[in-house]
């Protein structure tokens, strides 16, 4: 079996982007491969968060994995700052990094606000600077062989297969060199009333996202205000319909059909917003059951993750002991 990493941010409740996007094929993954999945929140700590929301979105994080069919029995899920390892090989790698691949990073240039504010880029903190060696840490760590990203993190895993080259050609083979994994389907879901732009809960734009907990009739209303186009033909055109398009990419997701099929079927926006609705609704409905199963008893989730943190901690530990003898650091007696 192959190992698969990933990882997500702890933002609280998810929303069908992150779900079609990369939580089902984790979980279809947990039957095909060895799989490890992190909430990432050491790296919610590059912006401004308090303590006890930090906290509450880490747990209402796991809750969602786990009702949306993460098996602690079948996968290894663990919060990141719960094995201490990862901070131990970020270290490593930083003294392998460069800053000016660092400094290349497409996101640091965006929330940074470098060349177009430089007065903003000198208050940034160093942690949004390195936080992508964080990144290739969380995957070095377990020797995966493939990384399930979205199109946007695909620079990071470069990132990360560039240090595991320079770390194995350096000091000998020490950790693998993962290979990145899209879906097909799903793999991009647009802002509903920005169609250009990616879903997301810090685009500001609630109408625009669905969260997977939204019951039916607020799904039913965001959809029905979904921006589509001024002409009337249904079809699958991600260039010129992106409104369009979004919505059959959401109908496809929902029911695993193809959004190019699935357009010639509808002769109107209505009736395509109606079954987008639908179907979102359907498909989300065993989640929102579980969920609200598992949040009746949390500490049943801490227990889970505090399982699969000893899980992860007893194999990266092995990796980080190794990478620090490689590098010449004196082993503890």
């Amino acid at each position: 079996m192959a190992r698969v990493l990933s990882g997500i941010q702890p933002s609280g409740e998810l929303h069908v982007g992150n779900y079609f996007g990369a939580v089902q094929s984790w979980v279809a993954d947990q039957d095909l491969n060895e799989a490890f999945y992190c909430i990432v929140d050491l790296h919610a700590l590059t912006v401004d968060i308090a303590p006890a929301e930090l906290r509450k979105r880490t747990l209402e994080t796991a809750t969602t994995l786990l009702a949306a069919g993460l098996d602690p029995d079948r996968c290894t899920l663990f919060v990141q700052s719960q094995v201490a390892e990862h901070t131990g090989l970020t270290w490593l790698l930083e003294c392998v990094a460069t800053f000016g691949e660092l400094r290349r990073m497409t996101q640091f240039k965006d929330k940074s606000g470098e060349g177009s504010h430089p007065s903003k880029s000198e208050a940034v903190r160093v942690g949004l600077f390195t936080y992508p060696v964080l990144m290739a840490a969380d995957i070095l760590l377990y020797n995966a062989d493939r990384v399930p990203v979205g199109d946007d993190q695909r620079q990071h895993l470069e990132l990360a297969r560039n240090l595991a080259l320079r770390f194995n050609g350096r000091f000998g083979q020490v950790v693998t060199v993962p290979e990145a994994s899209v879906p097909a389907v799903g793999a991009r879901v647009m802002d509903l009333q920005h169609p250009d732009r990616k879903m997301s809960k810090t685009a500001m734009s609630p109408t625009g996202t669905i969260g997977v907990l939204d019951p039916p009739n607020t799904i039913a209303s965001k959809v029905r205000k979904a921006v589509t186009d001024t002409e009337t033909e249904v079809r699958y055109d991600p260039i010129s319909k992106p409104g369009v398009s979004n919505l059959l990419e959401l109908l496809a997701a929902a029911t695993r059909g193809d959004p190019a099929e699935l357009a010639k079927r509808f002769s109107s926006y209505g009736s395509l917003k109606t079954e987008v609705a639908e179907a979102l609704s359907e498909s989300l409905r065993p989640l929102r059951e579980r969920h609200a199963q598992l949040s009746a008893d949390p500490q049943a989730v801490l227990a889970s993750l505090a399982a699969g943190a000893a899980k992860a901690s007893s194999v990266a530990k092995v990796t980080l002991t190794r990478a620090q003898a490689a590098m010449g650091l004196l082993a503890a007696w």
